[in-house]
């Protein structure tokens, strides 16, 4: 080998050739960001990872990571109003990724698969009494019979499900799915007793040697409002109605119907009546559509079907088959005002869906726990002031929602379990949110979102058939595949591949690559090229 004209040479090959590593100020590092998705679900699921595990087909697996978080993906797969879609980043690029139509797809292969989940041994000795049988309810007894406590489940009504049992109407909610949910959980080992009404707290728990107590009482009591009336019988409340179209004998409403509310069950109610014959099914609300709590979904099916809508009305008499209604107008301050001028509207039934309360009968004679108007306050715990009461879902302050409920039981079981153990609930560390800001979206092509075919509108007003049908396999393969996995590596190798220095390494076990510092120039072309804001720059240390 010819001698080179510098004080050092240097070998090809040799272990010190090409190193750059004293040229840099920044070094890239590898991240884990928080997807929008994840932070906005209220169940707390790991979306992005089950997202990822559902591009290449591994659909149990991806099931199985729902299940961690979520024991009844099938029902929230189709009543959740999925807020994970409003915080997806790719509606920026083109729409949404479909994350409730591929968690139905999931919850309903695993109904037809059969697939379970095994119940861990041995048993942790300590037993928790819960009472209802509703999401939260229903989610609670799942995370802790997982943790290893035997549960039992007391529900006053004559069949498991609280509200997704008798107030989702099964157009929206086939009976069927809720119950092989529960029917999954109820082979955990978690008992559920049906027709049993828990009046005295204290009793309950002495009788059945319970160590502590979950409240989903949830609010099935329907809130009442001083209508003069000549005829109250035609008067129902919404969830009364509800309740009674799921029986086999469903009730005879009349042919004019008017709903007076604004928000998901008073849709719900409309829509209904419109399957039990209603030919006119009008909603009376007194403010205006941005206003109304309802989501915009229930309110498009709605109008598809044929039910009206009155803005900005009130309802002030209903005498003789007909209903005195009061034009409102809203003030400065957005307040609804009456103005004085009135019409008449007829109708066979008037359904009041004016919102729901908790029969909290239960707690009031349990003074230590705190009530405030309508809620039980609960710690960050979910615990009551009680030592080993906790309370969730309906009953405690926030939004009243299938998938908040999921949360707070799963959130709940965690914290008795530690309450059990005599230690603080866990709380693990929160990473930085990955905005739309760190993304590099020019690698994406334009790709709608997947559309689940839908029964004509034409046809659902004689059926309570399901409105809204599931993905077929390739179609949720494909919308699984529209995930940017936002803040989080997918190992698609383009850091590896555009490295001048051949600085990034692949690695077998956990992250799928690795920096060689000493050969990176920390030219920051890795962090440039990354679809997915995984990689960021940090100052070199000194």
């Amino acid at each position: 080998m010819k001698e080179l004209p510098f004080a050092i040479t240097l070998e090809v090959g040799s272990s010190l050739a090409n190193r750059t590593g004293s040229w840099r100020v920044e070094r890239p590092v590898y991240v884990d960001r928080l997807p929008p998705c994840n932070d906005a679900c209220p169940a707390g699921e790991n979306i992005q990872q089950w997202l990822y595990l559902a591009e290449d087909g591994s659909y149990e697996a991806a099931w199985r990571r729902i299940m961690a978080e979520n024991p009844l993906p099938a029902v929230m797969g189709r009543a959740c109003f999925h807020p994970c879609e409003t915080a997806c980043n790719r509606a920026q690029v083109d729409e949404a990724v479909g994350i409730n139509e591929l968690e139905r797809f999931l919850g309903d292969r695993a109904l037809a698969e059969g697939w379970a989940v095994a119940a861990p041994e041995p048993a942790s000795g300590s037993r928790v009494l819960v009472v209802g049988s509703g999401p939260g309810g229903l989610s609670a007894a799942y995370h802790l019979r997982l943790l290893g406590h035997d549960v039992v489940v007391a529900e006053s009504s004559p069949e498991p499900g609280g509200m997704m049992r008798y107030g989702i109407p099964t157009y929206r909610l086939p009976r069927h799915i809720v119950h092989g949910e529960i029917r999954r959980i109820q082979a955990l080992g978690v008992t559920i007793e049906c027709g049993r009404r828990v009046d005295d707290l204290d009793a309950a728990m002495e009788d059945g040697h319970f160590d502590a107590a979950f409240l989903a009482i949830g609010a099935q009591r329907s809130k009442h409002i001083d209508i003069p009336a000549g005829d109250s019988a035609r008067m129902v409340s919404a969830l009364d109605l509800l309740h009674r179209a799921q029986e086999p004998d469903r009730p005879s409403i009349g042919r004019r119907v008017v709903v007076y509310g604004g928000g998901d069950t008073a849709m719900d109610a409309a829509r209904t009546a419109r399957r039990l014959g209603a030919a006119d099914a009008v909603v009376v609300y007194r403010r205006t559509r941005d206003r109304m709590p309802a989501h915009e979904e229930e309110l498009r099916d709605a109008v598809e079907e044929g039910v009206r809508l009155k803005w900005l009305s009130t309802i002030v008499g209903d005498e003789d088959g007909s209903l005195t209604i009061e034009r409102m107008a809203l003030d400065d301050h957005g307040f609804p005002q009456p103005t004085g001028e009135f019409e008449t509207l007829e109708a066979d039934a008037l359904v009041l869906a004016v919102g729901q309360a908790a029969d909290l009968t239960l707690v009031r004679s349990l003074p230590e726990i705190a009530v405030h108007g309508e809620v039980i306050e609960v710690g960050p715990d979910m615990m009551t002031a009680r030592p080993g009461v906790f309370a969730g879902g309906d009953v405690v302050a926030g939004a009243r929602t299938l998938t908040d409920a999921v949360g707070h039981g799963k959130k709940a079981a965690r914290a008795i379990d530690a309450w059990l153990r005599g230690e603080a609930p866990a709380s693990g560390a929160r990473h930085a949110l990955a905005g739309f800001d760190r993304l590099n979206t020019w690698y994406y092509a334009d790709a709608p979102q997947a559309q689940r075919p839908r029964l004509d509108a034409a046809r659902r007003a004689s059926t309570f058939d399901e409105v809204v049908a599931g993905l077929d396999e390739s179609t949720a393969l494909f919308e699984a595949r529209r995930c940017l996995s936002c803040g989080n590596c997918f190992q698609c190798d383009n850091c590896f591949g555009v490295c001048p220095d051949n600085a990034v390494l692949k690695v077998e076990e956990g992250h799928g690559y690795s920096f060689d510092y000493d050969f990176c120039k920390g030219c920051g072309l890795c962090v440039q090229e990354c679809p997915c804001g995984a990689i960021e720059m940090v100052p070199e240390e000194i």
